[in-house]
């Protein structure tokens, strides 16, 4: 599978929808939250329709929960399937993780243990979920505040043997790894120095509340320096991939996010020009 470099992209969300209409922002590309147009008309679509017909569109959806040991839902599937057909997205992506168990659902994206079973759960699930979709998906890496005794891997060498399993690529979220690495005392560059570099086909850079001890991923703050520094050292050991900015709440004027936009591009301009 590959997938188009498409540049610089960001979240689209509602806030924005009539500026981006009206002033056509330089920005290369928008990712939608899949879930957020699974209804058949209203607010969305009307702004999407004509937002689609300006910029590439790619879908990122928050509930699939494939790493759940239920029955996948086919009722979210007939509804992701049919959302694929009316927006066309360059590419669809999901996270790694299982939200819901039977009747119980975390509102949270739990992260998997990295344990050969769930390596085998995962490589069924993912061809089950592509042959029903009759396309290739990509998955985001989720930040963790927790780990499993049963583990017996670490979570990039886990990544590395479902791509070479599935073929499947990721969706590089650093500063998910950034989150994750100061919960856990590891360092985020050995995590991102191990991905196998063909398995990346898109990156996130977000923000997130630091409380010191912990750090939340909450994506309504800027990007940190630290998060900068991991994105333009590991850009330097990739070709150019499609990039952008998430943000999900605490929404600044949209040319706040342009800014950091723009920051993106410029630690990358010598080396994906």
């Amino acid at each position: 599978m590959s997938v188009p470099y498409l540049g610089f992209g960001m979240g689209l969300r509602t806030c924005y929808f009539e500026q981006i209409i009206s002033e056509r922002p330089a920005i290369d590309w928008f990712e939608i939250i899949s879930e957020n147009y699974f209804v058949s008309g209203g607010k969305p679509w009307y702004y999407l329709s004509q937002i689609k017909e300006q910029y590439p569109i790619v879908m990122h959806g928050v509930s699939m929960s494939i790493g759940s040991t239920d029955d996948i839902n086919t009722d979210y599937l007939k509804q992701l399937k049919r959302t694929i057909a009316r927006v066309n997205p360059a590419w669809v992506s999901d996270h790694l993780c299982f939200s819901a168990l039977g009747d119980f659902n975390s509102h949270d994206l739990l992260p998997m243990p990295y344990t050969e079973e769930a390596l085998n759960h995962l490589t069924q699930r993912i061809s089950q979920v592509q042959d029903y979709l009759e396309r290739p998906m990509i998955f985001e890496n989720v930040s963790s505040y927790l780990t499993y005794k049963q583990s017996h891997m670490t979570e990039w060498e886990f990544l590395a043997q479902l791509h070479k399993q599935t073929g499947c690529q990721f969706l590089l979220d650093i500063n998910n790894v950034y989150v994750s690495a100061r919960n856990h005392s590891f360092l985020a560059m050995d995590y991102l120095n191990a991905i196998p570099k063909e398995s990346i086909a898109q990156i996130h850079l977000a923000g997130h509340q630091d409380f010191d001890s912990h750090i939340i991923d909450t994506h309504d703050e800027p990007v940190c320096d630290a998060v900068w520094s991991l994105f333009s050292e590991f850009s330097q050991q990739v070709p150019a991939v499609s990039t952008m900015i998430e943000r999900d709440d605490n929404f600044p004027p949209l040319a706040e996010l342009l800014a950091e936009l723009e920051h993106a591009k410029a630690l990358t301009r010598t080396h994906w020009g």
